[in-house]
């Protein structure tokens, strides 16, 4: 069953270009119970937002499956930029990495 749009969701082919980086930093253990495109809109609600993870709407993935991948995927890894940076960078949410500086503080 498909899941209403919230004003923060991002196309599925604006997701396509963010789409191999985003899996890349998934550690292979079992298949995916949630779609990686929902998920990433979740990430993006929350930030724009500002609402408590468990303020999640029922629609999006387990907020705690949502914030797991949220913690993978700001982690700083090579360089200065988490990959959430970098994808919000690709397909231009300039006021999400905005947000998530001010979320995740000086580095």
């Amino acid at each position: 069953m498909a899941r209403p749009e919230f004003p923060s969701d991002i196309s599925r082919e604006q997701f396509e270009h963010i789409r191999d980086m985003l899996e890349a930093a998934r550690r292979k253990t079992r298949p995916r119970k949630h779609d990686l495109y929902d998920v990433f809109c979740a990430v993006l609600y929350f930030l724009d937002s500002g609402a408590a993870w468990r303020s999640m709407p029922p629609e999006f993935p387990p907020w705690r499956t949502v914030h797991e991948y949220f913690t993978q995927w700001t982690m700083l890894r090579d360089g200065d930029k988490t990959l959430l940076e970098q994808a919000l960078e690709r397909i231009g949410r300039s006021k999400e990495i905005d947000r998530l500086h001010k979320l995740l503080g000086p580095r």
